[in-house]
């Protein structure tokens, strides 16, 4: 039996493999799974869970890993990320790494397809199946609650930068989770993570403003400044719950719960 990654690959189930892991929300879901022995390698940005990924030797950033210490640690499998990860550095990897497990969960959804891909390469199908189970209850739990009491659409700007100020494209994993609750980001322009500038044009055609706690560390005195900058309504938002796919996922969709009653 063969599983597909996000382009195409077929992998075969690999119950002894090696794996270094480039994605830290898939090294999190590959600890859940019960796979944390098997990890040989890990980014400095691997960070979940805590009192398991301390044993797992790091490996770099998710763009700038040493290819040495990759190769030391002779990797049988490296899963990686479209967004996350640069293509010349994967195929930097693909010379000495025999197999390269190629992810791109872009809807909350997505999630249990990603989740059987782990659990069904490296031989964890049990776990998986159960995750995918609370997965699925979560998820239907969301759809009932927004069907039962829908709300009025409203276009919220996500921001993840400031310096420049950066925000995200709706063919995102963020913006579709934001979908979820009835909320759309603007369009602006074709960039997946473009810059922008506060116009009164872009003022005129929001509802609110996200900022995220990550990649940039945006706080409520952030939120304070700017409210009182725009005039439109800024609010917090934990960047873990509405970017991380895998296991995270599941307080992802409670999070969105409690973000639509906010």
């Amino acid at each position: 039996m063969s599983f597909i990654d996000a382009i195409g690959q077929h992998h075969v189930a690999a119950p002894q493999a090696r794996i270094v892991s480039l994605v830290p929300s898939i090294t999190e879901l590959l600890c859940d799974l019960g796979l944390a022995g098997q990890i040989v390698g890990r980014t400095g940005f691997c960070i979940h869970p805590a009192e398991v990924v301390q044993a797992i030797p790091k490996i770099g950033g998710t763009k700038d890993v040493n290819l040495d210490k990759i190769r030391k640690l002779a990797p049988t499998h490296l899963v990686v990320n479209i967004d996350e990860n640069e293509k010349p550095t994967v195929d930097a990897l693909a010379a000495f790494v025999p197999h390269i497990v190629v992810t791109h969960p872009n809807q909350p959804y997505d999630n249990v397809a990603l989740a059987r891909l782990m659990g069904g390469i490296f031989c964890a199908e049990e776990r998986a199946q159960a995750w995918c189970a609370a997965f699925e209850d979560e998820y239907q739990a969301l759809r009932a609650e927004r069907a039962a009491a829908p709300a009025r659409p409203q276009t919220m700007l996500y921001c993840i930068w400031q310096d420049p100020w950066m925000s995200v494209s709706r063919d995102t994993y963020i913006a579709n989770m934001l979908a979820e609750i009835g909320w759309q980001v603007p369009d602006l322009g074709a960039d997946r993570y473009p810059r922008f500038a506060w116009t009164p044009e872009l003022l005129a055609a929001i509802d609110g403003v996200l900022l995220s706690s990550e990649p940039y560390r945006f706080t409520e005195a952030h939120c304070d400044a700017l409210e009182r900058q725009i005039g439109k309504p800024v609010l917090l938002v934990d960047g873990e719950m509405m970017s991380w796919y895998g296991s995270r996922s599941l307080q992802g969709l409670r999070y969105l719960r409690q973000l639509a009653q906010r």
